[in-house]
C-alpha cells in the first residue's frame, strides 16, 4: 500500500471522471480505483499531473451537478497477474501438444485476441479457431479455454444477419443457456446473445444520460433496443415517464424483461413496431435518436413529437465522416464546448471538429424546416452539445448531437 494522489469524486460520475483523466493523461494505471462507504470513489493520478488539473474546470467539464477534490491516500498496486489471452496459449498448447500434434505460431495467431464478456460467458469475435485442427479436440478444448478465461460458456459471432433487425448470428461453443446478464452503472440488463446485439461502445453515452435531471420529463426513445439509453432514463435521469419504441420482437421482449428487472416498468410504454406508425404527437420535452449510421428517418417522427408549446431537446446520433480535405488539418484550440478536445487512442478528434460541426449546422436547419412544415409555425434550434461516441475507423466518428428547438412565440 502507497500513499499516493488521487482525484475524490461521486461514485455516480466516477466512469466520467476517469474517462475524463484517461484522455487528459492524468489517470495513474498502476494503482487500483477505491469505492468508500461514503458513495465516493477515488481515482489515482499522476502527481505530475496535478499542475495541469483546475478542479472548476474540470468539475465544470466533466459533470456540473458533482464534486471532487484532491487527496493523499494509501492505495494498493494492482497485481501483475499472468494477462488471460496468455494463459489461454498455455492451456490450448499444451492440449494440442499431449494430443501428439505440433504446435505453430499459425496456430497461436488463430486464437482470440480480445471478446465480449457477459457475466460467465464470453462471446469470440468471427476469424478466430478457424484452423481445422479444432475440429479434433471438440468439448474438450472449449471446456479448457473457459477455464482459462475464468467463464462457463463460451459463444462465436459469426455476422449481422440482413433481416432488418439487425440479428446476430452466433454459435454457442460451450453451454446450452443463451441469456445472459450485463450490469453497469448499477443497472442490470438481460437479453439472448443468440438474438440481440449488446454495444458495450454506448457506455460514455449511457453514461452522459445518467447525469442528466429529467425530473417531471415525458421522454420518447424512438430506436430502444434492449433499452440501453430507455432505462438510464428512468433510473439515473429520473424521468417522469418514457415511451420506448422499438421493432424487434427479441428487442422488445428482452426491454420488457430489462424494465420489469430494474423496477422502472411503471413509468414506462413499449411500442413494438415500426415507429413512423406511432400515434403519438405533441407530448415529448425530449426525443432520443440512438439508429446509426444515420437517424434521419425518425427526425420527422421526432418533430411531431415534440411539445408544441414549449418545444423540447433531440438527442440525434449519427455517424459523420471527415472529408479528405479536412483530414490532415492541424488540431484547432477552438472547442465545440467547454472542455472539449480530448483524444480517442491515436485519432486526435479535434480533427473532425469542422465536419461535425458542419453537420450539426446543416441538421439543425433541416430540423427547423420539418418542425416549420409539420406544426405550420416558426421554430429555433440552437445546438448545444456535440458529444464523441466512438471511433469506428479514422475519420468515421459516431456522435451524438444535443438540439434544443423551441417555438417562436
Amino acid at each position: 500500500m502507497d500513499y499516493i494522489t488521487a482525484l475524490k469524486v461521486p461514485q455516480r460520475y466516477a466512469q466520467l471522471y476517469r474517462k475524463h483523466l484517461l484522455e487528459k493523461g492524468a489517470l495513474d494505471p498502476q494503482y487500483c480505483v477505491q469505492k468508500h462507504s461514503d458513495g465516493t470513489v477515488t481515482l489515482p493520478v499522476f502527481p505530475s499531473a496535478l499542475s495541469h488539473l483546475d478542479l472548476l474546470t474540470l468539475h465544470n467539464s466533466v459533470a456540473q451537478d458533482s464534486s471532487c477534490e484532491i487527496v493523499q491516500i494509501q492505495l494498493s498496486r494492482k497485481s501483475k497477474a499472468k494477462p488471460h489471452r496468455d494463459r489461454m496459449i498455455e492451456v490450448v498448447q499444451e492440449l494440442v501438444v499431449t494430443k501428439g500434434l505440433q504446435w505453430s505460431r499459425d496456430l497461436e495467431d488463430d486464437l482470440p485476441s480480445g471478446w465480449q464478456r457477459h457475466g460467465d460467458l464470453l462471446l469470440f469475435g468471427d476469424g478466430c479457431f478457424s484452423q481445422a485442427v479444432w475440429q479434433n479436440f471438440g468439448s474438450e478444448l472449449w471446456l479448457a479455454v473457459a477455464q482459462a478465461l475464468g467463464v462457463k460458456r463460451l459463444a462465436r459471432i459469426k455476422h449481422i444477419s440482413q433481416d432488418g433487425w439487425r440479428t446476430p448470428v452466433v454459435t454457442m461453443l460451450l453451454g446450452d443457456d443463451s441469456y445472459v446478464t450485463h450490469v453497469d452503472n448499477h443497472i442490470r440488463y438481460e437479453f439472448d446473445v443468440t438474438k440481440c446485439m449488446f454495444s458495450f461502445g454506448n457506455i460514455t453515452e449511457k453514461l452522459r444520460i445518467s447525469s442528466f435531471d429529467c425530473s417531471g420529463e415525458t421522454v420518447v426513445d424512438l430506436y430502444a433496443g434492449i433499452g440501453y439509453f430507455t432505462v438510464p432514463y428512468l433510473v439515473h435521469a429520473g424521468a417522469a415517464h418514457v415511451h420506448a419504441c422499438e421493432w424487434n420482437p427479441h428487442a422488445v421482449s428482452a426491454l420488457r424483461r430489462n424494465l420489469h428487472i430494474n423496477k422502472v416498468a411503471h413509468r414506462c410504454t413499449v411500442h413494438q413496431g415500426d415507429n413512423k406508425q406511432l400515434s403519438l404527437s405533441d407530448l415529448a420535452d425530449r426525443v432520443n435518436l440512438g439508429l446509426i449510421p444515420s437517424s434521419e428517418e425518425g427526425w420527422p417522427v421526432a418533430c411531431r413529437l415534440l411539445r408544441r408549446d414549449t418545444g423540447g431537446m433531440l438527442h440525434i446520433h449519427n455517424n459523420v465522416t471527415t472529408p479528405i480535405q479536412y483530414q490532415n488539418l492541424q488540431p484547432s484550440s477552438n472547442s465545440l464546448n467547454e472542455g472539449e478536445g480530448y483524444k480517442n487512442g491515436t485519432l486526435n478528434i479535434s480533427r473532425d471538429r469542422e465536419a461535425w460541426n458542419k453537420w450539426a449546422k446543416n441538421t439543425a436547419s433541416h430540423i427547423t424546416q420539418l418542425l416549420r412544415d409539420i406544426t405550420q409555425a416558426e421554430w429555433r434550434t440552437s445546438i448545444k452539445h456535440i458529444e464523441h461516441v466512438k471511433s469506428y475507423a479514422p475519420h468515421i466518428n459516431h456522435i451524438v448531437l444535443d438540439l434544443k428547438c423551441r417555438p417562436v412565440k
